[in-house]
């Protein structure tokens, strides 16, 4: 059975972590892993880690709606704090940093 739009997380070998939606024309697509900027991920390994690396992928919520995957995509990177540059490759949803 076929998942039709989802969030997912995406858990890198460092242990950071992604939180995406797949909401495309037919629905989730196995082969789909996101859109994450490849420069911060990049910096985080060396070029032999980059030779052999796995990446896993959890579904955490399906709908029908993708209204309703949009809004819980924001509330997932806000709860999984993947936003948080120590945690997370998500730029959505940044915390503002303080200026003295």
């Amino acid at each position: 059975m076929k998942f039709r739009y989802v969030v997912y997380k995406l858990t890198f070998p460092n242990g950071k972590i992604y939180i995406g939606k797949d909401i495309g024309g037919a629905g989730h697509s196995i082969n789909y892993f996101g859109s994450w900027d490849n420069t911060l991920v990049e910096q985080d390994f060396t070029k032999e880690q980059l030779s052999d690396f796995t990446i896993r992928k959890e579904i955490l919520f399906e709908s029908e709606n993708k209204q309703e995957v949009n809004q819980k995509e924001s509330e997932l990177i806000i709860r999984h704090q993947s936003n948080d540059e120590a945690i997370g490759y998500n730029q959505t949803h940044r915390p503002h940093k303080k200026t003295l």
